[in-house]
């Protein structure tokens, strides 16, 4: 269960972040969400695909790292293997939160920074300090307040690349059924992708409008993504191997 609290440097001046990767800090996950701002980045290593949330209903785009639930196929020895790592796990236990600003006129909520205190990689003995001893932010900090500032940018942009798509009817339910080394299958269900056809049959106006839009980029970034689920089954099947190897008492 998630404990938020708004960051300040009075009450989290001692805390610590811990950046390892592991299991046990919760990076055992089988796939995260993506934004197109980061698909150039995601293609090269990760599959991607989209979801549906079952409480909202909407569609996001989403990074795959496995074949199967609470599993990460690129951590090993505590190690992320991949030369990138997506924004949404890069960003550890910090969000972005909305803070009542009834004082101002325009009414608005200000976005502020907020800290799930619940989670494993806060610390007050290990990991990367957030303020100085002048209680000012360190670096660490500073490159994090960006990064959800993308973060935050990436969820408007998923929402209208998103709304583009359904528009225009490109997204179709997809189900991937896989063949593992030691003979069991695998089957991707409840995700979506690029209905080609559909895609396909776009007339000039609507791709210049997606192009436009550098939705159409992503589009194919998204397409062209598929080629890592291989990827995925030669790690699946390199564990498989390992685990198999190992000798039984």
């Amino acid at each position: 269960m998630t404990n938020h609290q708004i960051l300040s440097n009075e009450t989290h001046r001692d805390y610590r972040i811990i950046t390892d990767r592991s299991n046990a800090l919760g990076d055992g996950v089988m796939h995260a969400m993506t934004f197109p701002l980061e698909f150039m980045a995601i293609q090269s290593h990760y599959p991607i695909f989209f979801c549906k949330d079952p409480e909202t209903g909407n569609f996001y785009p989403t990074a795959l790292f496995s074949l199967e639930e609470n599993e990460n196929l690129f951590l090993n020895n505590n190690q992320w293997t991949a030369n990138y790592i997506p924004m949404m796990v890069e960003k550890g236990p910090f969000l972005i939160g909305f803070e009542s600003s009834a004082e101002h006129e325009d009414d608005k909520d200000n976005p502020v920074v907020a800290l799930d205190m619940n989670s494993p990689r806060v610390s007050l003995t290990a990991g990367q300090s957030l303020f100085n001893e002048s209680a000012e932010p360190t670096e660490f900090l500073k490159d994090t307040v960006k990064l959800l500032d993308t973060i935050h940018r990436g969820h408007e942009q998923n929402k209208n690349f998103l709304n583009s798509l359904l528009e225009n009817d490109l997204l179709e339910s997809c189900t991937i059924k896989l063949s593992l080394i030691d003979g069991s299958q695998r089957e991707l269900i409840d995700f979506f992708t690029i209905n080609e056809t559909k895609l396909a049959q776009l007339n000039g106006t609507t791709l210049e409008k997606l192009n436009s839009e550098t939705y159409l980029q992503a589009i194919f970034m998204v397409i062209a993504s598929h080629t890592r689920v291989t990827s995925l089954i030669d790690k699946k099947n390199a564990t498989l191997l390992k685990d198999a190897s190992r000798p039984t008492h």
